[in-house]
């Protein structure tokens, strides 16, 4: 282990030989410098860490490199056989504008009109729209007056339209501006003052839309039936109280719920694993193996702890398994995502053999006759026990083409909760981050399936919801 181009584990090492060597000192100083060098070698350790090693963001990284492509000899702009892509022409535009040939520009002779040739400009208009709506008043002979009836949704003398209260929400839960930076954006783009109160009625509004359609409900009932399903969890502040996001989620689907509790308690109570009989992808969080379903771990987070034991323990076991894996993984994608059974017992064996050898570079700790529990085991010790007891679900990537290398879609679809509590903070209130999470919910399961944020929030508002919550038949 080098930190600072200081190899520590080597003047550590000089220096227990020189403490073993000196008969002058006492037991309780043997022990005091013991303890201490325990503490350098732990906050050593920890210098070493990056994000490539362990759970840390890259943007955490110090003197982070760029990865440089290098320079090309090609030409810049779209290369020979790139299929490209060009904005079509619009059907129905919106504006048309009449271009005639000046006569009078032209040389003599007769001219034969041989149509027209079309150019289009895509541009944007930002402005208000203002409806009014006149209800006629009759009066008959008696005095009685008779209103012509509005719309069932318009019941005040001015008031915000559906669309500008979707386009606000969208910005706020989903782009995840501040208010007051949506309410300078109404105020100066659209000349609409709008304030903090009402953007935040807005959300409320569309929440309550949320719960009385029971989209949540939906979602969960699609979650349950799922063939693969990321979860995870992270830890959120919500009115300076540490609590715990829960995430389950697959390629169309996705449910975030906040809970005190980190583990199956919360879970239960989310009340989709216990339903659940497909493979969970995970990170290897204990509550989950609780649940009797198939399991697939997370890759990622095995090659970095890999990395971390290669680089801090000298492990030479764990650079060859991470290489293993990362080969195996590029040979399945072009597999199709199957490999075929002699394959997979001859890689089998393969990923035995090298843990089976690992075992001679971190062997089992000995047991201390007499010292009650389990020996202490090195963390490069339990991750090799961990590849080794939980093969089956380390490997199921090979054995089942529905399941991922990794759980990064679990993971991103925690990611914008943890960019909004950066933004924010925090969660001011335990109402707030529910329907945050509960919107938020609505708008990545839409998003996944191809309907924009502001259709699922203008059909929201409306009290009706997107086809793909309608079952299919």
């Amino acid at each position: 282990m080098k930190v600072s181009g200081i190899d520590i584990e080597s003047n550590i090492n000089n220096i227990k030989a020189q403490i073993e060597a000196d008969n002058t000192l006492s037991p309780s100083m043997r022990t005091a410098m013991d303890l201490l060098l325990l503490i350098v070698t732990l906050l050593c350790q920890r210098l070493g860490l990056n994000s490539n090693n362990s759970s840390i963001p890259p943007s955490s990284d110090q003197n982070r490199k760029k990865n440089s492509k290098g320079n090309s000899t090609k030409k810049s702009g779209g290369q020979k056989g790139h299929k490209g892509t060009t904005l079509p022409l619009d059907d129905n535009p919106d504006i048309t504008h009449k271009l005639i040939v000046d006569s009078t520009l032209l040389p003599p002779g007769n001219y034969t009109d041989m149509g027209e040739e079309v150019r289009q400009v895509v541009d944007i208009e930002f402005k208000r729209v203002v409806t009014e709506y006149r209800a006629q008043i009759l009066e008959n002979e008696l005095g009685q007056r008779f209103v012509a009836p509005f719309p069932q949704d318009v019941n005040s003398r001015i008031q915000y339209g559906i669309g500008l209260k979707a386009h606000a929400v969208y910005l706020s839960q989903y782009q995840l501006l501040p208010y007051e930076r949506i309410r300078e954006y109404f105020t100066d783009q659209l000349n609409i003052p709008l304030s903090s109160g009402s953007l935040f009625n807005f959300i409320n509004t569309a929440f309550t839309k949320l719960e009385e359609t029971q989209a949540l409900d939906i979602i969960k009932a699609n979650l349950r039936k799922e063939k693969t399903l990321h979860t995870d969890e992270t830890g959120i502040n919500i009115n300076g109280k540490r609590q715990w996001l829960h995430n389950a989620s697959s390629l169309d689907w996705t449910y975030l719920s906040a809970h005190e509790k980190r583990g199956h308690d919360a879970m239960d109570e989310i009340d989709i694993l216990p339903q659940f009989n497909g493979v969970m992808c995970h990170d290897h969080w204990k509550p989950y193996y609780r649940y009797e379903c198939l399991h697939s771990l997370c890759n990622a987070h095995h090659l970095r702890e890999l990395t971390r034991a290669y680089e801090q323990d000298n492990q030479a076991w764990a650079e060859e398994i991470r290489v293993f894996l990362v080969k195996l993984n590029q040979e399945v994608d072009k597999a199709g995502g199957l490999l075929s059974v002699e394959r997979q017992d001859t890689l089998r064996r393969h990923y035995q053999a090298i843990l089976k050898a690992g075992e001679k570079e971190s062997p089992a700790p000995i047991p201390v006759k007499g010292k009650r529990g389990r020996p202490k085991r090195t963390q490069s010790r339990n991750l090799l026990e961990r590849l080794q007891n939980y093969e089956s679900d380390v490997l199921r990537f090979m054995t089942d083409e529905a399941v991922p290398f990794t759980n990064n879609q679990g993971e991103n679809d925690l990611r914008m909760a943890k960019v909004q509590q950066k933004i924010s903070g925090c969660f001011r209130s335990a109402n707030g981050a529910k329907m945050f999470f509960g919107l938020r919910s609505y708008l990545s399961s839409c998003k996944k399936q191809g309907i924009s944020g502001s259709t699922a929030l203008t059909l929201l508002l409306n009290g009706m919801l997107p086809n793909i919550f309608i079952p299919a038949e």
